[in-house]
């Protein structure tokens, strides 16, 4: 596809990756065409991972009723995955747009929700990237994964397999390092990772970084996206008075929307999630430990995939 720039340069590029999502999509763009964007100019484009359901075509019929806000659509002939379809994304978005907002096709946004995240990131410029307060629709509360932290063996220990401790003592920094649950997340914070489901960044920290690292397919590219923000001593930050409602797991594809999940795609998550923790260990944290402790994080990668694997067969 050649790339098309609108006649004005955006202020946002919004990225949307689409994997057979059914009318989520279409819901998500709906949203977005009725923002108001007051003087900001918006581009959103839409790169479908050669979904073979009818989500990409019912998307196509939304329309913006802002002339501020222009939808680009592509195609693609296969599924290359999250990452790759982001950068597929930004390929196509106009080089000079001001922010980038990468957003999952399973969420909807307030009317205000985009000209609030514009606008606190020209008036701060401490922010380099941030993530909004993503409400899980299923609990109508906000998603854990929204504020976390890098899973250092000690984090993952405590999350994974002694899990309460950090509901025992939820103030303390040293338990409470996986979700972050410590920090005021009351007020805008700055954290060290976010879910891919919203991430906002400013175009030249994303240059920098180097946009998503194509070694993931699904799962950890965001915690990797967010661990080269902090390595190159780039700030992320949680805005929780700025809200994007998120239907989790409907944008992966293979989660599905509901129960009916299949015993495949539910062992092929498992399995997904914790290769994803392999690859996010080897690219970023294994060598800064000595060999008994990196035999024990791959012992206890090796255990938790057991215990996914086994929950998910219980299910079927």
């Amino acid at each position: 596809m050649t790339k098309q720039l609108i006649s004005k340069i955006p202020d946002l590029s919004i990225i949307i990756v689409n994997y057979n999502t059914d009318t989520y999509l279409a819901k998500c763009l709906k949203s977005l065409s009725v923002s108001k964007l007051k003087t900001f100019r918006v581009e959103t484009i839409v790169v479908d991972n050669a979904s073979t359901d009818a989500s990409f075509s019912m998307a196509k019929q939304v329309v913006s009723n802002s002339a501020n806000h222009q939808f680009k659509f592509i195609k693609l002939k296969k599924n290359v995955g999250f990452s790759k379809g982001n950068n597929q994304g930004i390929a196509q978005s106009h080089p000079q747009s001001r922010f980038v907002l990468f957003l999952n096709p399973d969420t909807t946004v307030e009317t205000n929700t985009l000209s609030d995240l514009i606008s606190y990131f020209s008036t701060h410029s401490e922010v380099d990237a941030a993530t909004a307060n993503l409400i899980l629709v299923r609990i109508n509360g906000t998603q854990p994964e929204s504020h976390r932290g890098f899973p250092t063996p000690k984090n993952a220990f405590f999350h994974f397999f002694l899990p309460i401790l950090p509901r025992l003592f939820p103030k303390s920094a040293f338990f409470n390092g996986y979700f972050l649950g410590h920090l005021d997340l009351s007020k805008p914070t700055i954290i060290e990772a976010c879910v891919g489901a919203c991430l906002m960044v400013r175009r030249p920290v994303g240059e920098l970084v180097g946009w998503w690292c194509p070694d993931y397919f699904f799962y950890g590219e965001d915690l990797d996206f967010c661990y080269q923000l902090q390595k190159r001593g780039f700030k992320l930050w949680f805005l929780p008075q700025i809200k994007v409602f998120h239907y989790q797991g409907v944008s992966s594809g293979i989660k599905n929307k509901t129960s009916l999940a299949t015993l495949d795609s539910r062992l092929l998550t498992a399995r997904s999630s914790t290769q994803a923790m392999r690859t996010f260990y080897k690219r970023n944290l294994i060598s800064s430990y000595p060999t008994p402790i990196r035999w024990l994080i791959w012992q206890g990668i090796n255990l938790l995939e057991i215990s996914r694997l086994t929950k998910a067969r219980l299910k079927s």
